[in-house]
């Protein structure tokens, strides 16, 4: 049990004493321990005596001089209490004991996994993320949904979760007819200037790549092109399997694999599609307006009500979401989380509404989306906007050219999800205090350096004497990694890899300002032992904390 559980505790042990002695039988607030926003402070404020005042009809500061005459007479937590001060009209604040700091290096010492939690212990959870139709390489928004969803899937794990990494295909629709068209056009010698291209036909220099490798009868993906220009499927064929490869090999590039490659049109050959029909026709939940079957979605929560089959006959993009998510439940997911772009926000409701309606036993509220803004790129001050490849945007190739794939990972995590992002090349290339990439990295290869030069035991460093670690910087340090478990803990829970991001340059921080004021090479065997035991936890756990994002953790820079 954590230090802070066991004072809050004392804290309702206390009120509770304090309740019963002036006769108030009724039940108080939970007393809420906050970190405070002034380190000189303390490590701890509790308001709990201004919040049971009123209730228990005293003066505020008396409450809190007897909350804090209980707690320093408590034995399950005296030994934890440096001091207990009162402030104001009844504010108490309190500065743990230097060993509760302390114990930090032992324990993460003592762990090789310190940080992981068990959150969702024996959950299967599926994370669905990037899903780009392959009709083109792979943009910076797919890349923000890369970094996104890795990082969420690697925190799911850390905290016990038997994580599934799902990439959707859209192998179907007007999109992938485009494409073929596209190519078609191509190898009949139309371009993409010309009058006769296509309307919505793409314009990449990719167009022309796959025209003339298959004009040339190439083998991709285990699709051999026929040469054929007049076959618009052979051409369709050749051309997803020529961008999924590519797409492939730009996941490689930036280190990410997934578990499942679902195609959409698996569920129209496989009979998912007709078969969530045939469930939201039988709802009683559906009819008839103007030549289209409509859905009553508005009954769940939509904002209005959604057209399932449109007047040409054909299907809405609704139909096979629902029934690729009746799918993903019936493999076994009770939690998945969708990470999507900001534009897929009208989905939601009309998902989930088609979920309920197709009485599948699926709970409300499924599945968990993680929806992010798009990213604008700059350079120099100014927006890069096309890649020469790609014909219109900037692609995931080009930015690990540009920067790297850590920095370009750790950018991108940088900010919540559904805020907009501004991504510096100039800043990610900067070998200085102001780019967070190479402060924390730094960090970690500072500390293999003093590794490298004292050649530490560590049996040795496992054993040092931790309590003579005073130094108000070495203790902010140890204050910090003694957080990183909780942090992890609520970055998982609210799907929010940016926090770990945070942290991480925090760490960095305090990190190097604890190395400026504190020599750790120092005359005194026992002083000396016990740094290094310090910079061994902080390696330990920045390194943690880097992989957790798919970073690597270089040893020198």
């Amino acid at each position: 049990m954590s230090h802070t559980t066991l004072i809050q505790q004392a804290f309702a042990q206390a009120l509770a004493h304090i309740a019963s002695s002036a006769g108030h039988l009724d039940a108080l607030p939970t007393p809420l321990l906050e970190q405070p926003k002034d380190p000189s402070h303390g490590d701890i404020a509790c308001t709990a005596a201004l919040a049971c005042a009123k209730l228990l009809k005293q003066n505020p500061r008396a409450v809190a001089e007897q909350l804090k005459a209980a707690l320093l007479l408590d034995p399950s937590v005296a030994h934890l209490l440096a001091t207990v001060d009162i402030a104001g009209p009844g504010f108490i604040n309190i500065r743990l004991a230097p060993a509760v700091h302390q114990a930090v290096v032992t324990a993460v010492l003592s762990n090789s996994h310190f940080g992981n939690g068990a959150l969702h212990a024996g959950k299967q959870v599926m994370v669905e993320f990037v899903s780009a139709n392959p009709t083109g390489p792979l943009h910076v928004g797919h890349t923000r949904q890369a970094s996104l969803g890795d990082a969420l899937c690697n925190l799911l794990a850390a905290q016990g979760a038997t994580v599934t990494r799902e990439f959707y295909y859209n192998d179907a629709g007007n999109q992938i007819a485009n494409l073929a068209l596209s190519v078609q056009s191509h190898l009949n010698g139309i371009t993409p200037d010309h009058a006769n291209w296509p309307e919505n036909g793409y314009k990449g220099d990719y167009i022309a790549d796959i025209a003339n490798d298959f004009a040339a009868g190439a083998s991709v993906g285990g699709v051999t092109a026929s040469k054929d220009a007049a076959d618009l499927n052979a051409i369709r064929q050749f051309a997803v399997a020529y961008l999924r490869r590519e797409q492939d090999l730009d996941l490689q590039s930036f280190g990410l694999t997934f578990d499942v490659f679902y195609l959409e049109s698996s569920l129209y050959s496989e009979g998912y599609v007709d078969a969530a029909i045939t469930a939201l026709n039988t709802s009683g939940k559906t009819f008839e307006q103007d030549g289209a079957l409509w859905l009553r979605t508005t009954e769940y929560g939509d904002d209005k009500d959604r057209v399932m089959r449109k007047t040409d006959g054909t299907y809405t993009y609704f139909v096979p979401d629902v029934a690729y998510h009746i799918q993903k439940w019936r493999r076994g997911f009770a939690k998945v989380i969708n990470v999507q772009g900001t534009d897929h926000y009208g989905t939601i409701a009309r998902v989930r509404a088609g979920l309920q309606v197709a009485s599948m036993g699926i709970p409300q509220g499924y599945p968990d989306y993680v929806l992010h803004s798009m990213v604008k790129v700059m350079r120099g001050g100014e927006e890069v906007k096309v890649s020469k490849r790609a014909g219109n945007y900037v692609t995931m190739s080009d930015l690990i050219e540009w920067v790297g794939r850590d920095a370009v990972r750790y950018f991108l995590v940088s900010r919540k999800a559904d805020s907009e992002f501004v991504f510096d090349l100039d800043l990610a290339l900067a070998k200085s205090e102001e780019n967070p990439v190479y402060y924390i990295q730094y960090a970690h290869a500072r500390i293999c350096s003093v590794f490298a030069a004292a050649q530490p035991d560590m049996a040795v460093l496992h054993k040092a004497d931790v309590s003579l670690l005073t130094a108000a910087k070495e203790i902010t340090l140890m204050k910090r990694l003694a957080d990183y478990p909780v942090m992890l803990q609520n970055a998982a829970q609210l799907h929010a890899p940016h926090t770990v991001a945070h942290w991480l340059r925090d760490c960095a921080a305090d990190f190097h300002s604890c190395y400026n004021g504190e020599k750790v090479l120092v005359d005194d065997a026992s002083l000396k032992h016990a740094r290094l035991a310090l910079y061994a936890a902080t390696k330990q756990v920045i390194a943690h904390g880097l992989t957790l994002l798919g970073m690597s953790t270089p040893e020198k820079m």
